[in-house]
């Protein structure tokens, strides 16, 4: 594989940053995530780490070196995450279970597929085109499916902002899957919280990405988003991949990444616990119990894994 990736986050007019984002990436899979937590409910950061920690660790120990059930490993994942919320809450006896979006993309064998929950976006592009984006998980866009609601009042209606479908609710997720897309050189996928999609229209997303590279197109879309919201700005977080031929191996620029020669096993992350006030006291949040339940979890997959599928 060879692609460029670049992520960034600013915590804008909040007290604290609860999106969280990153990737992981072996000799033939690569997983994009990203997670914003619910401000609405308590410790949303951590239902947003606790996933991120949750689905990454679940890529490395199945990604040997890609994922055999693509569709069944996303769903698995988002369904070991929403009870690793739980479990977070049940340990730590809070008055409610910490809340958080999210959406995952999984690259490999030159294609990709997505999965999200909530209203955290992935966007797919081609030549300054969208070839598909996630449809949000809220009430609004409920209501435009069924006719009652003009689409031109997304951004003015005052169900906008509600969810119907997140991890960490009383019921289990809702995990939407796309079909499988076939990349091709020059493609662009584009995760985002709304943070950005909310104050910057799908057309200056698209433009914005052909006309410069991610690593500079990234950073500008996040300032301009930040900007228009100004002093009540919400995070804004984005991570965006650029799919690059393997036809050509050489003159590769200093942002290009090459998987061809990483061993099997070997796994590149930037998923990683962040370190702040709430991760500072062990009885909030304790690793090791984390990685036995993240063990279980695996143990369970495997039981599954040996149901026949179409791969």
């Amino acid at each position: 594989m060879r692609f460029s990736v670049y992520q960034e986050s600013q915590i804008g007019g909040r007290k604290t940053n609860q999106d969280r984002m990153g990737y992981s990436f072996t000799r033939d899979a690569l997983l994009l995530l990203l997670a914003d937590g619910m401000g609405g409910h308590i410790q949303g950061e951590m239902a947003a780490t606790i996933a991120m920690q949750t689905i990454g660790t679940l890529f490395q120990q199945n990604a040997n070196p890609y994922v055999k059930k693509p569709e069944k490993f996303l769903e698995e994942s988002f369904f070991a995450a929403h009870r690793e919320i739980h479990r977070y809450r049940a340990i730590n006896n809070l008055p409610e279970t910490p809340r958080t979006t999210i959406v995952a993309c999984l690259i490999q064998h030159n294609s990709a597929i997505w999965a999200h929950c909530g209203d955290s976006r992935l966007y797919w592009m081609r030549n300054g085109q969208i070839l598909a984006r996630t449809r949000d998980h809220s009430r609004i866009e409920t209501l435009i499916a069924q006719g009652k609601v003009d689409p031109s009042e997304r951004d003015t209606h005052p169900d906008r902002n509600k969810l119907f479908n997140c991890l960490g609710a009383p019921n289990m997720p809702l995990v939407e899957i796309s079909r499988r897309a076939s990349l091709q050189a020059g493609d662009v996928m584009l995760l985002c919280s709304d943070g950005l999609w909310s104050m910057l229209p799908d057309h200056v997303l698209a433009q914005t990405l052909q006309s410069a590279t991610i690593v500079r197109a990234i950073p500008e879309l996040i300032s301009n988003a930040a900007s228009i919201a100004g002093k009540n700005s919400d995070n804004v977080t984005a991570l965006a991949m650029m799919w690059e031929s393997n036809e050509v191996t050489s003159n590769l620029n200093s942002t290009t990444i090459s998987t061809k020669t990483l061993p099997i096993g070997s796994v590149t992350t930037t998923i990683q616990a962040p370190r702040h006030a709430d991760l500072d006291n062990a009885d909030l949040f304790n690793d090791n119990e984390i990685e036995k339940a993240i063990e279980e979890i695996r143990s369970a997959l495997d039981k599954t894994t040996k149901i026949t599928s179409k791969n």
